[in-house]
């Protein structure tokens, strides 16, 4: 009998479908604050001609609300989803960067933890020397703060 562990994804969506529903939402909220911030430029230029044509001068602020929407667009998009990268990017190294740090702690307080860390570190370089990829995270925990032994 096996037990299966699987966190299951917010909202009941796909983890994939969550990630661009977030990138979505910012660049809406990116074409949003485009869009308005050309709408009130625009107003403040025509200040003075949309007094004596009030109709003219609220048909040129829909085209450019219209225009901005469309050459916004695709900008918008793109920025989002840099940003979110970068997010996800940043949330992932201090996740880790924490996970090390809870990890050093337990082995700082354990001997059989500490012991098994310096195994995998003595592990890692005799795969380093035979070529094998990077040592794993353990691995430099151990070299890179043994001195505080």
């Amino acid at each position: 009998m096996s037990i299966q562990t699987s966190t299951p994804a917010r909202s009941g969506a796909p983890l994939g479908a969550q990630d661009s529903t977030s990138s979505r939402t910012l660049a809406s909220l990116l074409l949003a604050g485009g869009v308005s911030a050309l709408v009130v430029a625009a107003d403040q230029l025509m200040a003075h001609w949309a007094d004596s044509h009030e109709v003219a001068a609220w048909l040129v602020l829909w085209g450019i609300a219209v225009l901005a929407i469309l050459l916004l667009r695709g900008l918008t998009r793109l920025l989002a989803r840099k940003a979110m990268g970068a997010l996800d990017t940043w949330s992932a190294d201090v996740a880790r960067r924490r996970a090390d740090e809870r990890l050093w702690a337990m082995a700082k307080a354990d001997p059989r933890m500490m012991a098994d860390l310096q195994c995998a570190l003595d592990h890692s370089d005799a795969e380093s020397a035979h070529g094998d990829p990077v040592p794993s995270r353990a691995a430099r925990i151990v070299r890179g703060r043994l001195h505080y032994i």
